[in-house]
Parts: structure tokens; sequence; C-alpha cells
């Protein structure tokens, strides 16, 4: 099994590892089956690698090297390094995602550094860092923003880098950074030791002003800098009579609170207002005991949901929310909405707001990968249920209150692979798909699940994500590109060479070479994880070359072999993603077919909710959604279905099962078996997966249809 991400080799590279490949299987008494690698295919009876796997990374680009060199020369001219760097920075704006781009970044954050801009050159090092922390002048970069960053006073960053740098040099290098960390560490403080000296002086203080005013600095360090090992082995065997009792014993319980530390929590509270029942933080600490009691108390029928109501995603949030209104139309359940907007500590806070103030005993949602995490994050430490409908992979390995019902990629990936290899046979495919991190992550997914079943992905071209035309990607795909690499090409050139012909009849050869060529079709389907825009492209661009994908019908094939004069054609299914489906055109169909017309036909795509299906759970959730939201003019998605599946999901088990904890709910939950939703029939798997059969929807000529249930298989971990 290969690695999630996969390396996309350059020309040169591919090349070159495949003459080496061959070179080695020639040595060997090995029999070979000819393969063709990632830059198309090759003749009967060549040996080259199997394509490279892909993943997004910088591209060398021409025209950036070239503006690159010219915003260089223009700068070294500028003598004032500021506008010298922002120069460069022209460079980093016009042409982003370039290795030219890195290079006017790290350029720029010298110029800066040495004009003493350290705020400036700070920041662009640690954006040329995130992007790419294996770029060639790193570690220099590392050190220019560790300095930047002792200058400008964030010393616990200069600290941190500082050290990192140290441990990897030797000889005087090291001794300076050294140096350097050294005073970094000092400008940051040592924080414990700064404790205990201000303990100590409110122990001694001879009059109650230097008391206080110990105190007081007792208070300022352990408020976010004193760590909880500092705070607690100071804590730790000091009498309630010391005036600075109260104030650590506080800040201890708040840490356990922040660490759900709730049986050390009750007990310091308890503690606390039993000793310090004046102290000016015994009413918070009252608080803080009846907010930490309320956890445990649960309202058997209040269900929160997490969804982005306003803000940029606020259409999604409200397209969930139609569907779990709908699922919960008529129950006498509470239903208490949260808006995260879209951030992520929001999504934090709200957990914690059903939990201790609403008592909700489940949490619906929420939808972005970075707010499920936290909100992931927060249900596990609270033991909240919570049913998140996000495609990030692994959030239910969070923990195991945390469940998940929605279509990911790697569903797709698993239920696309296992329809064109168990159904159809399948056993060798081509990818085609966009350097976006989808598309790297759904190539990779299907590309494992290929490999897993026995199959093999025969060729891989990547394409920009706004890329329109494709020709040059489908001619790799059947060797129609590398002429140089087909034997059938070369011993045709030689031919032409050896014949006594001027340069017209020479030109008007080779190009009757080239077009006789026939392509290398060594691949039964091709995967396109790209949206039905661009597969609308993609198909005719394959045509082109002479890859038949249109030929399910035999009368179809008849008709092409006599059009070509070929008796033995060999055809090729398209297979795609949801990303496929679309809006319905002014003809009726979809505008994938519209677009696409007969290129795209019978080709097959997954997705997790198709609104003409004929499944009874699906249609009877289609004609109440249309029903209920008759002034909404659209019909409902994949969001609302899976919102109203959710909630349905919860009213059912707290209908017919009862859950009076939370702890109740988590295990109905786990059990779940066979729910009949509008997505499909769904169970939980042991890592809280739904696991359910796909819509499995092949494309004609007279629309999208739905293929039959065992064509789906099923997903989900």
């Amino acid at each position: 099994m290969h690695p999630p991400t996969m390396e996309v080799l350059s020309l040169s590279s591919r090349r070159a590892l495949g003459l080496g490949l061959a070179l080695l299987l020639t040595a060997c008494p090995k029999t070979t089956t000819p393969v063709r690698g990632g830059a198309g295919g090759t003749g009967e009876g060549s040996q080259q690698t199997l394509p490279t796997k892909p993943q997004v990374e910088a591209k060398k680009d021409a025209t950036a090297d070239a503006a690159l060199a010219q915003a260089v020369e223009t700068a070294a001219r500028t003598p004032d390094k500021l506008q010298a760097a922002e120069v460069l920075l022209t460079v980093r704006k016009t042409y982003p995602g370039t290795t030219a781009s890195q290079e006017a970044l790290y350029r720029a954050g010298v110029l800066y550094f040495e004009s003493e801009n350290y705020a400036e050159a700070r920041k662009t090092f640690n954006e040329l860092l995130f992007e790419n922390p294996l770029y060639p002048q790193a570690e220099d970069a590392k050190y220019k923003l560790a300095l930047s960053a002792l200058e400008v006073g964030a010393y616990r960053d200069a600290y941190q880098t500082l050290s990192s740098l140290a441990e990897r040099a030797e000889g005087a290098q090291r001794e300076k950074l050294l140096q350097e960390a050294a005073r970094a560490a000092e400008g940051a403080g040592l924080f414990g030791v700064a404790l205990d000296n201000a303990v100590k002086a409110a122990e001694d203080a001879k009059t109650p002003q230097e008391q206080a005013a110990a105190v007081q600095r007792v208070e300022q360090l352990v408020e976010g800098r004193a760590s909880f090992v500092d705070v607690a082995r100071v804590v730790e065997g000091m009498s309630p009579r010391h005036p600075a009792w109260p104030v650590l014993t506080f800040k201890l319980a708040r840490i356990y609170y922040h660490l759900r530390d709730w049986t050390r929590l009750e007990e310091t509270l308890n503690r606390f207002l039993q000793e310090a029942p004046s102290s000016p933080f015994a009413g918070q600490a009252r608080e803080l005991l009846s907010r930490a009691t309320r956890r445990v108390e649960v309202r058997p029928k209040t269900v929160g949901v997490l969804l982005p109501m306003t803000g940029r995603y606020k259409p999604i949030g409200e397209a969930v929310l139609r569907g779990v209104q709908l699922g919960l139309a008529g129950s006498d359940i509470e239903l208490i909405v949260k808006d995260t907007q879209g951030e992520v500590m929001l999504a934090g806070q709200a957990v914690e707001q059903l939990a201790f103030d609403e008592g909700a005993i489940a949490v619906l949602g929420p939808l972005l990968p970075d707010d499920s995490r936290r909100a992931a994050l927060v249900a596990e430490e609270l033991q909240i249920p919570l049913l998140t409908m996000t495609r990030a992979e692994g959030i239910t390995e969070i923990g195991p209150h945390v469940f998940r019902n929605m279509l990911t990629n790697s569903a797709q990936a698993q239920a696309i692979a296992d329809y064109a290899m168990r159904v159809r046979g399948f056993k060798r495919f081509a990818v085609l798909y966009p350097n976006i991190p989808y598309g790297v992550e759904m190539a990779n997914g299907f590309w494992d699940e290929v490999v897993e079943k026995g199959g093999t992905v025969r060729g891989a071209e990547s394409y920009a994500h706004d890329q329109t035309t494709f020709t040059d990607e489908a001619k790799k795909l059947v060797g129609r590109y590398y002429l140089e690499d087909r034997a059938d090409y070369l011993e045709g050139m030689r031919d032409i060479q050896g014949e006594s012909l001027d340069a017209f009849r020479k030109r008007k050869a080779v190009e009757k070479l080239k077009g006789g060529l026939e392509p290398v079709v060594d691949f039964e389907a091709i995967f396109i994880p790209d949206d039905w825009k661009r597969v609308s492209l993609v198909g005719p661009a394959l045509a082109v070359e002479d890859i038949i994908t249109n030929a399910c019908d035999p009368r179809d094939l008849e008709r092409i072999r006599k059009t070509t004069g070929k008796k033995d054609l060999k055809t090729v299914t398209l297979l795609g993603t949801n990303t496929w489906s679309s809006p319905k055109g002014r003809s009726g169909l979809p505008e994938l077919i519209e677009r696409g017309g007969k290129f795209v036909t019978c080709s097959v795509y997954v997705d997790g909710f198709f609104i003409d299906s004929q499944r009874p759970a699906t249609r009877k959730f289609v004609q109440a959604f249309r029903e209920a939201y008759k002034d909404v003019d659209k019909d409902p998605g994949l969001l609302e279905a899976i919102g109203y599946d959710s909630a349905l999901m919860l009213r059912q088990l707290i209908d017919k099962q009862r859950p009076r904890t939370r702890s109740d709910m988590r295990e109905a939950l786990l059990n779940l078996k066979n729910f009949e939703g509008a997505t499909g029939r769904t169970s939980f798997s042991d890592k809280r997966e739904a696991v359910k059969p796909l819509f499995m929807l092949s494309v004609d000529n007279r629309g999208v249809k739905e293929l039959p249930p065992e064509a789906a298989g099923g997903s989900g971990s």
C-alpha cells in the first residue's frame, strides 16, 4: 500500500525512472507485462514504471521565473531595501503556487531583515516556512525568523526556534545559537522561579501593603504565565492560611475545569469554599461548582444543532437546518440552534453551552472541518454524543462520543472502485484528476481501493484546476504524446529517413505516420474526480484521441465499427464522484449531459443522495420536503437529506428507546441498525461511521438513472 499522498514527478524524472526500471527488468529473468508510465502509453513490449501517485506542490513556471529574474535585477538597482522587497513581492502576488513565488518571498524576507524591519521579516519568513518547510534555504530563513522574533519581543517563539536550530548545529555555530537562545529564554522569563519568589515574598511580607503587592504579583503570574505544573507544585503542601493560597487554589480549580478533571475540580472548589468563604474569588468558585454539577443534568428531549447560520456559510447552514426541522416536525423534541458563524472557537463554546446550560442529550453538527474538530474535542471532554455532518476524514477517531453521518471522499472512492471491479469486472484503470487537494485525495483513495482489490492503475495525469483544454492529457493517456518512447513510431521514422524525399514530402510522411499511430488503450475505465463542468470538457478531448466512452449500447458500438472500419474496439467507461451531479438545464436534462453530450453517456458516478431515486424512504423525504417548503424554490439535495436523516435518527431513538442519560444515547446510536433514511439504509460501524449503500448513478442520453441497489454495495468504515 502506498502512502496517502503521491508525488507528481516531472517529465524528465518520469522518463529517467522509466528507463532505469526498464534496464533493471532487462537484467531480471522474470517475465514482465508492458505497462504505461505516468507520461502516457507505449507500444507493445515496452517496459515502464507504473505512474507515480500525485501530490499538490509548487510548480516551476517559465513565465514566473522570468518575472523573478527581472524583479531581482530591479531590486538590486533599488537603493531602498524596503522598496526592493516590495518589487520582489509583486512576483509572489502575481504567480502564487510557483517556485519563483517562494524564492521571491525568501529574498524579500532577507531584505526586510537587513533593513531591520523585523516585523515584516518575521511575517514573510513565517509565510514561506508555513507554505514550504523544505525550502532549500529553510535553515537560514528559520534563523533570521528567530532573530526577528527576538528583536520584536516574541521571546518564546525566538527561544523555540533557536533551540531547535541549536540541536542540529555543531561547533561555533552551535555555541552562537545557544547564546542567542539563552537571551531569548531570559526575555521569555522563567515563570516557575518567578512564582516561587512571589509566593516567598508574600510569606515574608512585613506590612499589609507589601503582602498585597506580593499576592498581586502571584495573581499576575498565574494568569497565563506560570504553567499548571508550577501552580500545582507550589500549592501542594501550602497552608490555607498562606496569603497566596486562595489565588493559587482558585487558579488550580480553573485549570481542572479546562482539563475536564471533574473529580479534582469539585474537591478543590469544595475545599476552597470551606477554607476561604469570604475570598474575592468565592462567588466565581460557587458558579464554577454549580456549572460543573450541571454537566450531568440532562433534558432527555432536548437536542442541540451547530450550524453556520450567519456569514459566508449561511446557505449551507440553512439547507441542513431545513432538513433537521423536517425530521423533527410534529415531535415534542426541543431543538436548540447554535450559530457557529463558521468560527472554530464559537463551535467549541456552543458545545459547552448545550451541555452545561441547555442540558442537551445529544448534538447535531457541525459541518465545516475545523468547526467539527473543535466541537468533537469539546464533546468528547464533556461526554456528550455528537453526530457531526462533516466530510473531514478521521473525525470519529477523536473519541467514542463522536459519530458521523455524511458522505466522505473515502466512502465515494471505495464505492466507485467496488462497483467498477465487483459489478463490471474491470481490472485496469486510468486516473485523470485536478491538481488540488480534493483531486489528489480522491485519486489517492481510488488508487488504494483498486490496488487492494487486485487491480492496477495504468496511467495517471493531473491538470490545473482552472484548465479548459485537455488535449495533451488525453494524448499522454494513450501514448500519443511522448512518441519517441514508442517502438512503432521509431521504426516508421527510420523508414522515412531511409527514403529519398524532399522536405515537403518528408513532412507529410511524418504527419501521416503520427496520424496513423493507434492509441494504446490499456485501461477499461478512467476515474475523473472533478466537477461536472470540467467533466463535460474532458469527454470530447478523450474522443479526439479515439478513446471510446459512449458505447454502452450495442447499436452505438456497431455504428462506431462501421464508421471506423475496426471490428475489435476497446471501450472505456468514465467513473466519477458526487461532484458530477449537476442542475437541470433548459432541456430538462442535467447540464452535464447538455454540455458533454454523447461523450459523457455510459458514464457512472456515485452520490450520497439522488432526488429521483425510487427508494421508498428517499421518495417519502422528497415528497415531504416539497410539501413543507413550497416557498423555497429549490429541491432538496444532499445537505437537506443528511440533516433530515440525522435528526430523524435521534428522534427515533428518543421516542422508542427513551434514553435518560448521554451515555444511554451514545449506546443507542452505536447500536442503531438498518435505519431507513433518505440517504439509504444506515447503521453505525464500530468506528461510529455511518455505513450505507450509496447511490450509483448511470448517465445516458435520456438523463441520469439509479442503478440497482446491489450495484451500490456499502460505504463506511
